[in-house]
């Protein structure tokens, strides 16, 4: 018994290992589901581009904050620059210009009014006012001269005398009267008068073109003339004003196609202005789109665009170069990855300097 254990111990082990092996899988070697891109250039730097519309993506937002009541256009659609986009809920200030249409067209009445005047129909009754107070001034002074015609004084009180001067005096100050009020009515409106008329007219314009203003901020316009890029707004949303998340649009013009590359910022000095590049879409190593040297963008900014190398460090700076895609028929969609070749120089060894002008760059 003691020497049948060891044996079928051993019998076991044997069983095991062959059993492992028997059951292992056979891994066949398999080609890779699409072609690796490959640079075409003697001696290159490789980067990641992002495909974008040669005005750069326009992230549209609204004026003020309230309710979509409308959206005139789709994605995929073309719109040309001052084209209406989408309209905010704007009956309170619908209201509002009413009342301040009301006001603007009162002031013009009172100024016109006052531009009108004298009234025909005013001026016949105050020459009658004249002509009367004169009738009576002449009554005044027939009645004082006969008074004072009498020889004998004692035949009148002098009361009499006094009062009648004074009928005569006043008949002359209500002559003055009449006709001053004659004159100043045909004189027409005072100057002044008129400059406040004015005044208030431009007043209530101004608040009327105000509450305009407000009313066409309320709809957001295309100020290009490119294509919808993507629509997140929809009638009855309530739109946010102010940087967003999620754009409530985006527009941009893609005739032609740009791509922003990220150059890392330790391959940067390696990479010269107007220098050419080729790029290949992502899944598709085999296609290869000429690129046209376009500027650099002065500013190196954190990498954001990742590609998920394992080896791949996410505190890198990276130099933005733009490119222009040449061909126009070039099926690419704004925001697909490409993988991107920039020619560098053979023995290029110093950093070079990026403000320099673009030899043959597209302005």
């Amino acid at each position: 018994m003691k020497r049948i254990t060891p044996l079928i111990a051993v019998l076991a082990l044997v069983f095991a290992v062959g059993a492992v092996v028997a059951m292992k899988p056979v891994r066949h070697a398999e080609p890779p589901p699409f072609s690796p891109p490959i640079a075409k250039f003697e001696s290159s730097v490789g980067a990641v581009g992002l495909v974008e519309a040669n005005t750069e993506n326009i992230n549209l937002s609204c004026a003020v904050s309230g309710l979509v009541t409308g959206v005139y256009v789709q994605a995929g659609d073309r719109v040309q620059p001052g084209q209406k986009l989408f309209t905010l809920d704007g009956r309170d200030l619908e209201a509002d210009l009413a009342v301040k249409r009301a006001a603007l067209a009162a002031a013009k009445a009172n100024l016109a009014k006052l531009e009108e005047e004298p009234r025909a129909e005013d001026i016949p009754p105050a020459e009658a006012r004249v002509r009367e107070a004169e009738a009576n001034l002449g009554n005044a002074q027939v009645q004082l001269e006969l008074i004072e015609s009498v020889h004998d004084k004692r035949a009148v009180r002098e009361e009499d005398v006094q009062s009648r001067k004074f009928a005569y005096k006043a008949a002359q100050a209500q002559v003055a009267d009449a006709q001053s009020t004659l004159a100043l009515l045909k004189a027409g409106a005072w100057a002044p008068d008129l400059a406040i008329a004015r005044s208030d007219v431009a007043h209530a314009e101004a608040q009327v073109k105000a509450v305009e203003t407000n009313i066409d901020r309320l709809t957001t316009r295309s100020p290009i003339a490119g294509v919808v890029l993507q629509k997140k707004v929809r009638a009855g949303q309530y739109a946010q004003c102010g940087p967003l998340s999620e754009p409530l649009m985006i527009l941009g013009s893609v005739t032609p196609l740009d791509v922003r590359v990220d150059v890392d910022e330790e391959d940067s000095w390696r990479v010269r202005a107007g220098a050419p590049a080729i790029g290949s879409p992502r899944g598709d190593g085999a296609q290869k789109i000429s690129l046209q040297f376009v500027r650099f963008e002065p500013f190196v900014v954190p990498k954001q665009s990742l590609t998920g190398d394992s080896t791949e460090r996410v505190d890198t700076r990276v130099l933005q170069v733009i490119y222009r895609i040449k061909e126009a028929d070039t099926p690419l969609h704004v925001g697909q990855q490409m993988d991107v070749y920039i020619q560098t120089p053979a023995a290029s060894r110093a950093p070079l300097k990026h403000s320099d002008p673009a030899p043959g760059g597209v302005q």
